[in-house]
């Protein structure tokens, strides 16, 4: 008799890129991970290492002219693992979905009514909702018989309430083009919140959290008692912290001056704003290590780069303070949270009247583990919490097609 199938395969397509982990759920372990990037270019690179056989890494490069050739590329290189797309262990696929408005709250199996909804929001999210139904579809072709199922960053942020969601414009106008607050990185603060909790004995209902995911992407979010309340990222994943492309909070005039004054159309201003502002706008650099090292050599653009990023950080985290009424854990995560001390120290300097603080040797150390970075007995625990978004698509999918 076979036993039923444990394991995932987790996808996360971009535009030119795909990422995978394929996990056994009855074990909690990764049995492969990898990385398929410039897709569509002569200069293609598939990265792949399979954990379950202990082998080494194996690098693949050359042409790889759609997502369909990246995928089937993939599915190769599993089954020379002997975990191939074929096996009867696979119980389904879960796909990252960057949007999905306020139907989808929850994980949904993917169906051709499912797959139109994804399409009509990208208006929304034109950067990645194309890319994500193109890996959709490439993996329905390879396995149709499989559940294939959408984890969406914007379900964990379709708790906000409606004060916090809305924008104080026309209500008729709002509605007519689906213009609110959706908030992003939803399975990174929904994870992260949760072990945070963990982390301190107690259950998620019990824990109000303040989670900063500090990549070169960043958002936070105020989480009560396990249901998000607010969160900075808004329509799209523009507005909120200072990010390393994006420009983040801006006054919204300045999109009409810069069409006025400068001349710029609309895709010229979205370039600006998205990808040529925040850190890499400020200063010239979006990496954090690379910032720290201009700044101990004294450059002054550096310097002003990152306080305006942890000047924003901490509003924010006052902000959130102020929503959230008692605060049990501030938790960093992602790249930048997890691995630069010196932005953590400096985004909780000052912050001692709110029961926030660091400990330096704690701060210091290095660890994929999560870990409290506050001092013995402080009033707001800081935790730095690295974030598993594969294996939170991985556990919402595999409790769905069991349930």
């Amino acid at each position: 008799m076979t036993a039923n199938p444990t394991r995932v395969l987790v996808l996360n397509s971009g535009s030119s890129s795909v990422k995978y982990q394929l996990l056994d759920m009855a074990e909690s372990r990764r049995l492969a991970v990898g990385l398929v990037e410039r897709i569509g270019e002569e200069t293609s690179r598939l990265v792949h290492t399979p954990l379950a056989t202990g082998g080494a890494r194996r690098v693949h490069e050359g042409p790889m002219a759609d997502h369909d050739a990246a995928l089937k590329a993939v599915a190769a290189e599993l089954a020379a693992d002997g975990l191939g797309l074929d096996s009867p262990q696979l119980a389904a696929i879960g796909h990252r979905v960057v949007h999905g408005g306020l139907k989808f709250t929850e994980p949904t199996v993917i169906d051709e009514v499912v797959l139109k909804e994804i399409e009509r929001l990208v208006p929304v999210a034109p950067l990645h909702n194309p890319a994500n139904i193109t890996g959709i579809r490439t993996a329905q072709a390879l396995r149709p018989d499989l559940p294939q199922i959408a984890v969406f960053d914007t379900a964990f942020h379709t708790t906000m309430p409606e004060y916090a969601s809305r924008y104080a414009i026309d209500v008729a106008t709002a509605d007519a083009h689906r213009i609110r607050r959706y908030g992003f990185h939803g399975t990174s603060h929904a994870y992260v919140s949760r072990r945070t909790a963990r982390l301190l004995g107690k259950d998620p209902s019990e824990v109000n959290v303040i989670v900063l995911h500090l990549g070169n992407g960043a958002s936070a979010s105020a989480v009560a008692g396990g249901r998000c309340v607010d969160t900075s990222m808004g329509l799209t994943p523009l507005e909120g912290l200072v990010m390393g492309t994006r420009s983040g909070d801006i006054d919204p005039a300045v999109t009409f001056h810069l069409k006025r004054v400068a001349g710029m159309s609309a895709d010229e201003i979205d370039e600006l704003l998205n990808k040529r502002s925040g850190l890499v706008g400020l200063c010239g650099d979006n990496d954090m290590r690379e910032i720290r090292r201009r700044i101990d050599e004294g450059d002054k653009a550096a310097a002003l780069a990152f306080d305006i990023y942890i000047h924003r950080l901490k509003k924010y985290l006052g902000a959130y303070t102020a929503v959230l009424g008692r605060v049990d854990a501030v938790a960093f995560t992602a790249g930048v949270g997890e691995n630069a001390a010196p932005v953590r120290a400096a985004a909780m300097a000052g912050l001692e009247g709110l029961g926030m603080a660091v400990d330096a040797d704690r701060n210091a150390v290095r660890s994929d583990e999560p870990r409290l970075i506050s001092p013995e007995g402080a009033r707001v625990a800081v935790a730095v919490v690295p974030t598993d978004e594969e294996l939170e698509i991985a556990q919402q999918t595999y409790a769905l097609v069991t349930a």
